[in-house]
């Protein structure tokens, strides 16, 4: 009787033994600091790690190959970041296209979600860029294969639902890593991205700005537009003595005739993609009696006399080299300026890119990626703005998309986001975001129209203003 209960008794210290075990074993991942964990994956490094209320702030270093399809042959240094709140909260997977900010910033499905945020450089923008560069490695799915990596790396971290998104060009990544990798996600919004499906036809652009704003705010740009080309030669000598103040070189585009006039040309865009019709007012409303610091200045503010210099340029070969291959870029008629006056027209992104660098476009690339969002979009978002001239030509769903929305916030430029959006329509994408991310409250279950970000505005995490490119890009 007694080896019968010296035998239970064992078995039950044993029992309790591996219970206690296999608990630890489960809380050992959480009992360990965030940035051990981050720094334990394989090819993440730290760069530094800044401080923020309520949250861990890191910016990293990831190991990525060169190129995914053979991953032996070199590799380079991808930055990211990491705004941690608590694993137990869905993470936001989020880029811009171009450069990622290493001040903390909260996207707007991050808020909406109360939830953690990964931010990735786009490849070969400046540190993140092979050295040498083969250009030939940056397309779309290079970069898709990018974020997929790294959502496989931390996935084993934060282990609760992911949403990609991103702005403009980043809206338009968000789309090509879901169409690349559509088991990733269990969201996608996407704001403001373009959908430039034949590069060849733009007609939809020239509607656009027949129609945007009204009579007499289109009549106020046009005018200075027109008067910007009319005094040339006088305002380019002002443009001679400020490159040379500058140090500013125009080798790229071919010489500093050719960078006035894409400036010129980019202003009008450039107004509706930044500006609201209330900023109509600030525009000289008489152009031709305007002086020329008053044509000079309106068009340096809208369009900036710096974005096609070699200095200028520098910045975002990568983005004009993708236009030039695979995005396609918009060209656009000038209905209100006599052709005498323009000797360019809209330039094509090889003009943009070092001659040293080659470029082939790829008609292909967009037109599948157009066709695969419409047959088979799921869970996914995209907002656009009324006024923005991207949104000219968006995506589209066709019948074969479930769960997935295509809107349109009144009034709103390249800035748009779902608080822009009409009541019910902002109600619903917050509630399919909330359910996206699996933490739709019970009453927003029952009623979509109760639907509300669940963490509260933050002014300096959560920026609303549209983060500004000089020059014609997304």
């Amino acid at each position: 009787m007694r080896k019968a209960l010296r035998w239970l008794l064992a078995l039950a210290v044993l029992i309790g033994t591996v219970g206690t075990a296999g608990t630890a074993t489960a809380a050992g991942p959480e009992a360990t600091d965030i940035k051990d964990r981050l720094l334990a994956v394989p090819g993440m490094s730290l760069i530094e790690e800044k401080p923020y209320p309520g949250y861990r702030f890191f910016v990293l270093n990831y190991t990525q190959p060169v190129d995914h399809r053979h991953p032996s042959e070199g590799t380079f240094q991808q930055r990211i970041t990491v705004l941690h709140k608590d694993t137990a909260r869905p993470t936001v997977f989020y880029t811009g296209g171009y450069n990622v900010s290493t001040t903390p910033g909260r996207r707007e499905p991050t808020q909406i979600v109360d939830g953690n945020q990964v931010s990735m450089e786009y490849r070969y923008f400046t540190p993140s860029r092979p050295r040498p560069a083969d250009w030939s490695k940056l397309d779309i799915w290079q970069a898709a294969s990018d974020q997929h990596r790294i959502f496989k790396a931390l996935k084993k971290i934060y282990s609760e639902k992911w949403i990609s998104t991103g702005g403009s060009k980043g809206g338009m990544t968000a789309t090509y890593y879901e169409r690349y990798y559509p088991r990733d996600m269990d969201g996608v919004v996407a704001y403001v991205a373009p959908n430039d499906v034949v590069n060849q036809e733009d007609s939809a652009y020239d509607r656009f700005f027949e129609t945007v704003g009204t009579p007499e705010c289109r009549a106020r740009l046009n005018g200075v537009q027109r008067e910007a080309l009319v005094r040339r030669a006088a305002l380019e000598e002002r443009y001679t003595a400020y490159a040379a103040e500058n140090g500013y070189t125009f080798d790229t585009i071919g010489g500093l005739d050719r960078a006035y006039e894409a400036v010129v040309l980019d202003y009008v865009w450039g107004f509706w993609q930044y500006s609201t019709l209330a900023d109509c007012a600030d525009i000289p409303a008489n152009a031709a009696n305007a002086t020329d610091e008053e044509i000079w200045t309106s068009v340096d503010t809208i369009s900036g006399f710096s974005a096609y210099t070699d200095q200028g340029l520098e910045q975002y070969t990568p983005y004009y080299y993708q236009a030039g291959t695979q995005l396609g870029a918009p060209t656009i008629r000038f209905p209100h300026i006599e052709q005498k006056y323009i000797r360019y027209g809209y330039q094509p992104p090889r003009n943009f890119v070092p001659r040293s660098i080659p470029m082939r476009f790829q008609p292909f690339v967009m037109d599948d990626v157009d066709a695969w969002v419409r047959h088979n979009a799921r869970q996914m978002l995209f907002v656009y703005g009324e006024n923005d001239p991207w949104g000219a030509e968006p995506f589209r769903l066709g019948r074969g998309a479930r769960d997935s929305y295509v809107y349109t916030a009144p009034g709103m430029n390249h800035g748009a986001n779902v608080a822009g959006l009409p009541a019910g329509q902002k109600a619903l994408a917050t509630a399919r975001i909330l359910d996206w991310a699996g933490v739709a409250p019970a009453a927003v279950e029952a009623d979509p129209s109760t639907a509300r970000p669940l963490a509260a505005y933050d002014a300096r995490l959560d920026r609303r203003d549209v983060e500004r490119e000089p020059a014609l890009r997304p």
